[in-house]
């Protein structure tokens, strides 16, 4: 019974002892920036100078460095951007360079697990050079950024005394456009899908007002040929008509395939209202009567 006593401690101490959280000489760190509408997060540990001699020394020139200690650093981008004049995708990647007494090469790496042994420069996703300039001394390894505005940014690398700036370039601009106009045309589609439940449902002022919205997004054969219908229901076959011929040539220009199961009923459609035009009354000359 006493073993056994002795034996549960023992496992219980062991158990206590590696849960035990030990200080590291390089620890984790995190630095996160949004550029515009873009998130930039970088993953890295941080080694100290601990009064050694860093580059050309613990840091060798010339040859590929993890750019920190540990597991390799990773950086993760929500979008594309342009560093240091190239362009590299969203993604996660690994971070490396190559120090030497002048411009730094800066290597972002699409296998996030590399090291500086297993690295292998086939799978760079980015390589590029960057400026190196001295700097008051810094003790310990650090990344962050500065001179942030919605498009620019510089991603800064210090250690000892030197510092490498990456300058970062974002289409802030571009993608922003491009995310209004997805928006509008998404909810144009939106209103245009609501347009036709209420046109099913005989609602139709809802109707009427839902497609007038879609349309306010962009016209297609869809939404014109919705509303064409509406007012075709209302019995207004001076106005559905011109919008069914719209509907179908915009419907000749559609590259997606789905205009095909549509074209039949909006030429029927067409056939349909021009029957039911009003039929203008003849103009008749009143004759002068003889003198």
């Amino acid at each position: 019974m006493k073993k056994l006593f002795l034996g549960i401690c023992l496992a219980l101490s062991i158990s206590a002892t590696a849960q035990v959280r030990l200080p590291q000489p390089s620890p984790a760190a995190s630095v996160a920036q949004t550029v515009g509408t873009t998130d930039i997060s970088i993953k890295y540990s941080r080694p100290s100078i601990k009064g050694r001699e860093i580059f050309g020394g613990v840091v060798a020139f010339d040859k590929v460095w993890r750019t920190g200690a540990n597991a390799a650093t990773q950086i993760t981008l929500s979008n594309e951007i342009s560093l240091g004049g190239q362009k590299v995708a969203a993604g996660t990647y690994s971070v490396f360079s190559i120090p030497t007494k002048g411009d730094w090469t800066l290597i972002l790496n699409k296998d996030i697990t590399a090291t500086e042994q297993t690295y292998t420069p086939e799978k760079d996703a980015l390589r590029t050079s960057v400026k190196v300039g001295s700097n008051t001394k810094t003790e310990s390894f650090t990344i962050d950024f500065s001179d942030v505005t919605d498009s620019t940014a510089n991603l800064n690398i210090y250690w000892a005394d030197k510092k490498a700036i990456a300058p970062i370039a974002i289409e802030t601009s571009k993608m922003t456009e491009n995310a209004i106009n997805k928006a509008i045309a998404d909810n144009s589609n939106t209103m245009r899908v609501a347009a036709e439940f209420f046109l099913g449902k005989g609602k139709l002022n809802q109707a009427l007002t839902a497609v007038n919205s879609s349309i306010s997004g962009g016209e297609t054969f869809r939404n014109l040929w919705v509303k064409a219908q509406i007012l075709a229901k209302t019995s207004n076959y001076a106005e559905a008509f011109p919008l069914a011929q719209k509907a179908l040539a915009l419907g000749s220009t559609d590259t997606s395939g789905s205009f095909n199961f549509m074209k039949e009923a909006i030429e029927k459609g067409i056939a349909d209202y021009r029957a039911k035009l009003p039929v203008a009354a003849p103009v008749t000359s009143k004759k002068k009567k003889a003198m």
